[in-house]
C-alpha cells in the first residue's frame, strides 16, 4: 500500500487548494433567496444549487474544526422536512479559524461548492459545502439537534448502486435511495449530528488518531474482532471511519476487537482516507477486549519453516530492530527461510545513490541473535538506485534470511540488478543459473517496482526453489467509497504481469523437474481472491496456501476496518498435494495500534 504519512501530509498540504481547485460546478452562477440547508443538498449526491450564491442559510452549529486546512464548522436545520432523502446538514467552509460555537443559531452567505477529497483524479465523492461565506450568530446557548442514530438496524445490507454507464459509472446523478444501499444512506446523512453507540473496533487508532468501527455487530466477524473482506461483493457495510473534534490526547488507543461504549457523536463528514467519517465532539469509552499477539509453533526437525515478512521500510536508524527480532525469534518461532520485503538500504530515505543495505541486515541478524535466535545469514541483490518503487532514496528490496544450522543456500555466480535469472537442468534436476537472481528485470512488468528476488535452497538433501515477491501497490486504484461504482482498480494492470511472468518462471522450473518444490511468497498486494492470484496460480501451477485456513483465518493487514490478504505464500503441486503442509497467518501487527508493521507475517511448514 502507498505510505499513509506520506499521502497523509501531502493532503493536508494542499487541502486548502483543492477547496477551490476540485470543486465541482454544475451551473451557471445564479442567485437564490432563503432556501433551507435540505433543499441545498437536494436528493442526489450534487447540490442543484452548486455554484449558487445562497442567502440566510439558517441552523445550528453542531461542530467546529479549527485545525487543518479544512477549517470551518456544520450547521443543522432544528426544523427537518419530511424526505429521508435529504441531508439536513452542511460544512461550512471558512479557510481561517471560525468564530462560532456549538449550539448558535446562525445565517450564512455564501456559494455553494462541491468539494472532491484528494481532487477529481481520485475519483472521490464529492462533499456539499458553503464556501466564501458570511455568517451572523443570531443566538447561542441552543439545543443542537438530536443525533441521528446509525446502526445495524439503518445501515442497508447492499453497498452502493451501479453507476450511470452514461457518465463512467459515476452514481453522482442517481437519486439517493438510503433504505437500499449504505452509501446512499450515509450520503443522505452527509453533514448531519449523527451517533454510534457501544460499537466494536475494526480498525486500530492510527497515528492521525482515527479508527474504524462498525455498526453491526456479526457482518463477516472472525474470531479476533475484526470484519474479514472476502470478495469484491462483501465491502462490509457496517464500516465506519471515526475521527474527533477534540483533543488528540483524549482520543482512545484502540486495538481490534474493542469497543467504544456509550455514545459516539458528531458530524458525518466525507474524506480521501476512508469515504464517510464520524467526525466526533463526543467519544465512547474504550473498552479492551484483551487481545494478545499471536505466537506461531516451532517447527520439527523433518519440517521446513518458511515465512514472509514486510518490515515496512527497515533502515539503520529505525528504533524497531529488537521489536522485529523479537518477532522473529518468539512469534515466529525462528523460520529457516524468511523473505522479508521493505529492506531499505544503509541511510534509508538519503537519496545520495546508496544502494547497498549490509548495515541494515547487519543490525536485523545481531538483533535476531541477542533475541536468542540463530545467527542467520542472507543473500540479497541491490536494486539500481531508485528504480524499484517505495520511498525515493530508499531502494527497497526483499532479503532471504536463511539459517544455515537448518538449510543452506546454493550460490550460483552472475545474479545482479539487470541480470535475469534462468532455469536449466542438472542431472536430471532444475536448477537456477544464478542464484540468488532475478526474474526477468528489464521487463516493463517491473517499472518503479520490485523485482522478484529467487533463490535455489537446500533442506536435507531436497532442493526448494524460493522466489520473494513484492509486487506492485494498489496506489491509484479508487476507494470503495469512491463515486464511481463498481470502482476502477487501475493498479491490477501491473499486478497481473507482475504475476504472469513468475508464473512462467515457476512453469519453467516445473517443466524440467515436475515434482520440484517451489515456493512464491512476499507481499503480493493483492486478496487471494484476486485477479492477480488467479494469474499466479496459472493452471496449477501455484496455490496460495492461505486458503487453507477458514475464510475468517484469511487475513495479513486491516485497511479501513477490512481485515484482508495482501500477504501470501503461494506452493507448487508437490506442496499441496502432500498434504503434510501447515499455514499460519501470525497476528502481530495489523490489528493493533503501536504495530512496528502494518502487515501480519505469513508462516508455512511442511516435509520436502
Amino acid at each position: 500500500m502507498p505510505s499513509r504519512t506520506s499521502a497523509r501530509l501531502a493532503a493536508l498540504t494542499v487541502a486548502a487548494v483543492c477547496s477551490a481547485a476540485s470543486t465541482v460546478v454544475i451551473a451557471a452562477p445564479a442567485h437564490a433567496d432563503s432556501v433551507r440547508i435540505h433543499d441545498i443538498q437536494g436528493t442526489t449526491r450534487i447540490s442543484p444549487y452548486a455554484g449558487k450564491q445562497v442567502t440566510d442559510v439558517t441552523g445550528i452549529v453542531t461542530g467546529v474544526r479549527a485545525y487543518g486546512s479544512s477549517k470551518g464548522f456544520w450547521i443543522q436545520d432544528p426544523n427537518p422536512d419530511a424526505d429521508p432523502v435529504t441531508s439536513e446538514g452542511v460544512f461550512v467552509f471558512t479557510s481561517s479559524t471560525p468564530k462560532v460555537a456549538v449550539g448558535d443559531a446562525v445565517t450564512v452567505s455564501g456559494t455553494v461548492s462541491e468539494f472532491v477529497p484528494g481532487g477529481t483524479s481520485s475519483g472521490n465523492q464529492a462533499v456539499t459545502e458553503i464556501v466564501r461565506p458570511t455568517v451572523t450568530v443570531v443566538s447561542s446557548g441552543n439545543p443542537v439537534p438530536a443525533a441521528t442514530v446509525v446502526d445495524a438496524r439503518s445501515v442497508p445490507a447492499a453497498y452502493a448502486p451501479a453507476g450511470d454507464p452514461a457518465a463512467n459509472n459515476s452514481i453522482n446523478g442517481l437519486t439517493l435511495r438510503p433504505g437500499t444501499y449504505a452509501l446512499d444512506y450515509y450520503e443522505s446523512l452527509e453533514g448531519m449530528n449523527v451517533q454510534v453507540g457501544d460499537v466494536r473496533v475494526v480498525g486500530a487508532t492510527d497515528p492521525y488518531t482515527e479508527l474504524w468501527v462498525t455498526v453491526k455487530p456479526w457482518e463477516n466477524r472472525n474470531r479476533r474482532g475484526g470484519t474479514v473482506y472476502g470478495s469484491y461483493d462483501s465491502q462490509n457495510t457496517g464500516r465506519l471511519q471515526i475521527q474527533s473534534l477534540g483533543k488528540v490526547a483524549d482520543f482512545p488507543a484502540a486495538n481490534v476487537g474493542d469497543t467504544l461504549t456509550g455514545a459516539t457523536a458528531g458530524p458525518l463528514d466525507y474524506n480521501q482516507f476512508g469515504g464517510y467519517t464520524l467526525v466526533a465532539n463526543r467519544i465512547g469509552t474504550l473498552k479492551s477486549a484483551g487481545l494478545e499477539r499471536e505466537t506461531t509453533r516451532k517447527q520439527k526437525n523433518g519440517e521446513l519453516a518458511v515465512a514472509t515478512y514486510n518490515v515496512e521500510n527497515l533502515d539503520p536508524g529505525d528504533a524497531t530492530f529488537e521489536e522485529h527480532a523479537s518477532a522473529i525469534v518468539h512469534s515466529l518461532k525462528s523460520p529457516d527461510i524468511v523473505s522479508l520485503e521493505e529492506i531499505q538500504d544503509n541511510n534509508g530515505a538519503t537519496n545520495d545513490g546508496t544502494v547497498a543495505a549490509d548495515r541494515t541486515l547487519a543490525k536485523l541478524t545481531d538483533a535476531i541473535v541477542a533475541a536468542g535466535g540463530p545467527r542467520y545469514d542472507w543473500r540479497s541483490i541491490d536494486p539500481a538506485d531508485n528504480t524499484d518503487g517505495g520511498e525515493p532514496g530508499g531502494n527497497i528490496r526483499q532479503v532471504f534470511l536463511f539459517n544455515p544450522e537448518r538449510v543452506s543456500f546454493t550460490d550460483r555466480a552472475g545474479g545482479d540488478a539487470t541480470t535475469a535469472a534462468g532455469v536449466t537442468e542438472e542431472r536430471g534436476k532444475a536448477a537456477l543459473t544464478v542464484s540468488p537472481g532475478r526474474i526477468d528485470p528489464a521487463n516493463a512488468a517491473w517499472k518503479s517496482s520490485r523485482k522478484p528476488l529467487v533463490g535455489e535452497f537446500a533442506f536435507r538433501g531436497r532442493t526448494v526453489f524460493v522466489i520473494a515477491n513484492h509486487f506492485n501497490s494498489k496506489g491509484g486504484d479508487q476507494g470503495l467509497t469512491a463515486q464511481y461504482q463498481p470502482v476502477a482498480r487501475s493498479s491490477e494492470t501491473q499486478r497481473h504481469q507482475q504475476a504472469a511472468l513468475v508464473n512462467a518462471f515457476v512453469k519453467d522450473i516445473l517443466d524440467t523437474q515436475k515434482n520440484a518444490d517451489v515456493i512464491a511468497l512476499g507481499d503480493i498486494n493483492d486478496f487471494e481472491f484476486s485477479g492477480t492470484t488467479e494469474v499466479l496460480e496459472g493452471d496449477g501451477e501455484l496455490w496460495s496456501a492461505i486458503k487453507s485456513l477458514p475464510k475468517s483465518e484469511r487475513y495479513s493487514y486491516v485497511y479501513q476496518g477490512n481485515s484482508q490478504v495482501l500477504d501470501q505464500i503461494l506452493v507448487s503441486p508437490s506442496i499441496r498435494r502432500g498434504c503434510d503442509f501447515e499455514y499460519d497467518s501470525v497476528h502481530i501487527n495489523a490489528e493493533f495500534n503501536d504495530q512496528i508493521s502494518d502487515h501480519d507475517p505469513q508462516v508455512l511448514r511442511f516435509k520436502p
